[in-house]
């Protein structure tokens, strides 16, 4: 397998140190705090591992703290509920004694039910697109060591955006984004791993669709961007190593917050997944 997605594999694996107890550990990829999508997909795993014969149908989780990368994260799972067909768990990640987030999940028995969905956009396939580790030498050069860090390491993914910002003298456009993206590598035929990675994945590019009508610069060292909260359903099964369209779009922003909503459609046009995410943005002054 790809070293880094097995790398993220092995990162999204918790180890179990009590019942209902998880802890983790963090990567640095370049972001000033740890990355939101891992502590989502940690909290997903952990939540998965009290569960049989469901699968997570939907999860909602606030960002209450800067994580630490440098110190493992404790999961500390609820087992709120478990019905005939549902079952609810709410999970703690704490951090130096605190809780740095949180979330309730519900997971489903499957079945079969009524169906119908949003027709998925006509746009440009994954082919021929060009990667987004496809960064100039330009570019690198004048973005703040962080961000150069975080636009060089290796990913676990392809990730194809089918236009490629501008990211040092942006322009003001429409809050809208479609990505193509998936693993590097087959995975294993497992449903609540793809739901792990795609939880990873969902915080990738969804908050700085609400930056894209103000031309903000990623060069530009005064502004602050957090994940605050983020809500996903996941409604048919996918898998993560063929390519999906990520579709990204930005209602609003205001009062120093920006919202975005996002939808992941399969190359056969199937809605499999919905996100929403509000986040932080703020210019610094002086």
């Amino acid at each position: 397998m790809d070293p880094v997605l097995a790398d993220l594999l092995e990162l999204l694996t918790l180890e179990r140190i009590e019942q209902n107890i998880y802890r983790g550990e963090s990567r640095d990829i370049g972001t000033p705090q740890v990355f939101g999508g891992q502590v989502l997909g940690q909290a997903l795993h952990a939540a998965t591992q009290t569960v049989d014969g469901r699968y997570c149908h939907s999860l909602h989780a606030y960002f209450l703290r800067r994580g630490d990368v440098n110190a493992p994260i404790v999961y500390e799972v609820d087992r709120a509920r478990d019905g005939g067909s549902f079952s609810s768990r709410r999970v703690v990640a704490i951090q130096h004694g605190r809780p740095i987030f949180n979330m309730a999940a519900s997971f489903q028995v499957p079945e079969a039910g009524i169906e119908h969905q949003s027709v998925m956009p006509a746009v440009a396939g994954p082919e021929g697109l060009a990667d987004r580790s496809e960064i100039g030498g330009t570019v690198l050069e004048k973005v703040h060591e962080k961000m150069r860090r975080y636009l060089t390491r290796q990913r676990p993914f392809h990730v194809r955006p089918l236009s490629q910002p501008d990211f040092l003298n942006p322009t003001k456009l429409e809050p809208v984004k479609y990505v193509w993206i998936k693993a590097k590598d087959t995975l294993p035929d497992d449903l609540a791993l793809q739901q792990t990675l795609m939880a990873y994945v969902s915080d990738y590019e969804l908050l700085g669709t609400a930056t894209l009508p103000h031309a903000i610069s990623f060069a530009d060292s005064s502004i602050q961007m957090a994940s605050l909260d983020h809500a996903m359903w996941f409604h048919r099964p996918f898998r993560f190593d063929d390519w999906l369209l990520y579709e990204m779009d930005s209602p609003t922003s205001s009062g120093a917050r920006g919202l975005a909503k996002g939808r992941f459609f399969d190359r056969e046009g199937r809605l499999v997944a919905s996100c929403v995410q509000e986040g932080l943005i703020r210019r610094w002054e002086g």
